[in-house]
């Protein structure tokens, strides 16, 4: 059985039970409960980045599942709550800016974090909803799930959502949701490269699990060296790109669990990682 525990970014808080965690063979499934749209308020964020931080330093979290208990997967930002605040001095302008660098931290924390991020989409991904969707390493969806950066459609172009999916997909397609406002449904959004799979929804647990369970089983050190290399070089010219993975596959090379693998084999036997 998995240990289940509720992260709220103050205990006793109003907002018990926005995320719920649990943790199980070293997979944390981090679970979004914020009914009815799965907003991503500051609340929420805070609880998430919460969550993040802790399985960064804990050593037996290996992969991370992103889900959600609601409808929708996330509608992006609480719109009534950045309209409550609208009422101060500034006009809310301070709150805006709170919100927006707590949800850029946010994703920057996914992609940082040295351990693998999976989205578990069933419904919509909307707005920084699918920011959070594209900033998760791997994404898998149920077949009724659909996708969209809408901000255009209110008054609000979807510029920082724009950031992660701009890094997915091709320019054009970016450019095509980020100016239509459109919602695309899991077929496009696979051909697009938003997310990696579609499964009917009965099965979407059990594909999810099964794809971090086949990661967990891998040396934690080499999924680590190799997920900061995937996005680092990515944002390098092709020669600088070759000159800094060659650096990162010598060090590599040089970890216990290398030679370990290697060995293993070639004496065709499974490997013990020890993540060193």
């Amino acid at each position: 059985m998995a240990d289940i525990v509720a992260i709220n970014p103050s205990s006793g808080s109003a907002h018990d039970g926005l995320l719920v965690a649990q943790r199980h063979e070293g997979i944390l499934r981090l679970t979004m409960n914020n009914p009815p749209a799965n907003a991503l308020s500051i609340a929420l964020m805070e609880a998430m980045l919460a969550a993040l931080e802790e399985a960064h330093a804990d050593d037996a979290v290996r992969v991370v599942i992103i889900a959600s208990a609601a409808k929708a997967f996330s509608a992006g930002h609480d719109l009534k709550e950045l309209t409550r605040n609208r009422t101060g001095k500034d006009g809310g302008r301070a709150f805006f800016d709170r919100t927006m660098r707590l949800c850029a931290k946010l994703m920057q924390t996914i992609v940082a974090l040295p351990k693998p991020v999976i989205a578990e989409i069933d419904g919509i991904a909307t707005a920084a909803g699918c920011q959070l969707v594209a900033s998760c390493d791997l994404a898998i969806c149920t077949d009724t799930s659909g996708f969209a950066t809408p901000g255009v459609n209110i008054g609000l172009f979807c510029s920082t959502p724009m950031v992660a999916l701009s890094r997915n997909v091709h320019r054009k397609q970016a450019m095509e949701m980020l100016l239509t406002g459109e919602t695309i449904d899991a077929s496009t959004a696979k051909e697009f490269g938003l997310v990696n799979r579609i499964v009917p929804k009965e099965y979407l647990r059990q594909v999810v699990d099964k794809y971090a369970s086949v990661i967990a089983g891998k040396s934690p050190l080499v999924l680590k060296i190799g997920k900061e290399a995937f996005y680092r070089q990515a944002e390098m010219s092709l020669s600088d790109a070759y000159d800094y993975t060659a650096r990162v596959m010598v060090e590599n090379m040089m970890v216990r669990d290398a030679e370990e693998g290697i060995g293993a084999f070639i004496d065709k036997r499974k490997p013990e990682w020890t993540g060193e």
